[in-house]
């Protein structure tokens, strides 16, 4: 595993504008998209990388199935009123898609940072202008990438399950917008008619007690780039509860089909991480970690139960705060009742004063490629940068 310099493609802007990356630049004029830099890896690294993804999803699922059977969702700091759907869920399987891991990768440790299971982000730039990058760069080269197509063969699985169109919406900044568009498009290639559709725009019709388009037509699938935990909070967050169809593989009429389901909330949640150490302590691919406090971790991490992009993340040396990576009370990050859990700090890639965190993605619960994010301090936020990879 080593960190190589290159001189940037000439135009690399305009360049990944054509393949849907038009995010690559940050507010404060620095790239997002870094190809100044990639990483290499050698295939059996690569090997290892996929290996631990599938057993750390191994791992999700026996929490999940614990996490129902123990009445564990209190603890979660999960709202009373999803729980039911989310058990209902879990047993019904409704169509699900995709999530990522966020794994901390030195070239000797793999470790489980969290699971992005709800509302991952980082797609286009995995899925499509890295490998671009890579046939135009390092043609004899290869890439840990079968993102998009596992995407599609997934949607083509999911065609007689869900009912069409199928409503792609979301609501949040150009990036989410463009990651929608892109699955969108993977839908439409697998042959699904599809419509895209903000959040905002989403009607609720009392008299049907249905949620409708902006042509008055009932929604029966809807793919979602929103958090579930701010769906429930919204003005009709009752009435996604009480019209999910929870219960049923296959759309029912006048009920609501989420992608994704309502369980994804047992795993976009980071008390995840502690009740995975509970059940699997010791194990290779995880760090220790707890919903009581630090315990005797001299050196760990502060994270609110529900977060994104880092926000609220406070990293702790020698049992001394060092720094938090965003505010605790942006949107992107709360801490139900003064929930948080507490992670032994990892070992991560480092390189030219930067550290790597690894976004290992799954298509239908199975290894699907990788992406990067460099950041200049601990914690990946919404400045860290993504930098493509290879192997040979």
């Amino acid at each position: 595993m080593r960190r190589h310099t290159i001189e940037p493609r000439r135009n690399w802007q305009s360049t990944v504008e054509r393949v849907g990356l038009t995010y690559h630049t940050l507010d404060n004029g620095a790239p997002y998209w870094d190809e100044s830099a990639y990483w290499e890896f050698s295939a059996a690294e690569i090997d290892r990388l996929e290996a631990a993804t599938a057993e750390i999803q191994r791992l999700a699922l026996a929490a999940g199935d614990e996490i129902i059977n123990r009445g564990w969702m209190d603890r979660m700091h999960i709202p009373a009123k999803a729980q039911q759907a989310i058990r209902d869920t879990w047993v019904s399987e409704p169509p699900a898609l995709y999530g990522r891991l966020d794994l901390a990768y030195d070239g000797r440790k793999i470790r489980l940072l969290e699971y992005n299971a709800d509302t991952p982000t980082c797609l286009v730039e995995a899925a499509v202008a890295q490998w671009y990058w890579l046939e135009e760069r390092f043609k004899g080269a290869d890439q840990f990438n079968s993102l998009h197509e596992k995407l599609v063969a997934k949607w083509k699985d999911l065609g007689p399950y869900v009912s069409e169109p199928v409503y792609f919406c979301f609501d949040g900044p150009e990036e989410d917008a463009m990651t929608v568009t892109y699955l969108r498009d993977t839908a439409h290639q697998a042959g699904l008619k599809t419509v895209g559709l903000a959040m905002r725009d989403i009607g609720w019709d009392a008299q049907r007690h249905v949620f409708v388009d902006l042509k008055n037509h009932p929604m029966e699938t809807v793919f979602k780039l929103y958090p579930w935990e701010w769906l429930l909070n919204d003005r009709f967050g009752d009435a996604a509860i009480a019209t999910m169809d929870a219960q049923s593989q296959k759309p029912v009429r006048g009920k609501v089909q989420w992608i994704e389901p309502a369980w994804k909330m047992l795993w976009s949640n980071k008390a995840l991480l502690a009740i995975l150490w509970e059940l699997f302590p010791n194990h290779e691919l995880l760090l220790p970690a707890y919903l009581d406090g630090p315990h005797n971790m001299q050196n760990y991490v502060r994270k609110p139960l529900i977060g994104r992009e880092g926000a609220g993340v406070t990293v702790f040396r020698n049992w001394a705060e060092d720094g938090v990576a965003a505010p605790a009370n942006s949107r992107d990050a709360f801490a139900a009742d003064g929930g948080y859990v507490y992670q032994e700090m990892a070992r991560l890639a480092e390189a030219d004063g930067r550290y790597a965190v690894l976004g290992s993605w799954l298509i239908d619960g199975e290894p699907a490629g990788m992406g990067i994010r460099e950041s200049e301090g601990l914690v990946t936020n919404n400045f860290s940068r993504f930098v493509p990879h290879l192997f040979r």
